[in-house]
């Protein structure tokens, strides 16, 4: 199931947020936060040109994703699969202009 949004308060928005220490130009992430009988919850929305790419979220205290889920292309979402995504960065040569996250269908959605 997602994460509901109304349940957690914002955090912070970082423009031309990065993956994988890279920023990526156009990607905006946004957190949120609440807390869960003494931890942090958490949640990352990231996207592009305005519309949702990826939801991803666990707790503060852990290095890795507890779940995400990826943007179906009919605007819904694919189901929430455990960890972290697939996340490929998107380059022009030796430049990144964008990122695609890989559906749990297989599909990589840009």
């Amino acid at each position: 199931m997602l994460p509901d949004l109304t349940e957690f308060h914002p955090h912070r928005t970082v423009q031309d947020a990065s993956f994988e220490g890279v920023p990526v130009p156009g990607l905006r992430a946004d957190f949120f936060r609440r807390d869960e009988n003494g931890r942090t919850a958490s949640v990352g929305r990231y996207s592009m040109g305005g519309r949702d790419l990826l939801l991803a979220w666990g707790y503060v205290d852990e290095e890795h994703c507890r779940h995400n889920a990826v943007r179906d292309p009919s605007g819904g979402w694919h189901p929430a699969t455990n960890g972290c995504p697939d996340v490929e960065l998107i380059r022009d040569g030796r430049d990144v202009v964008g990122l695609a996250v890989r559906a749990p269908t297989g599909e990589w959605v840009r």
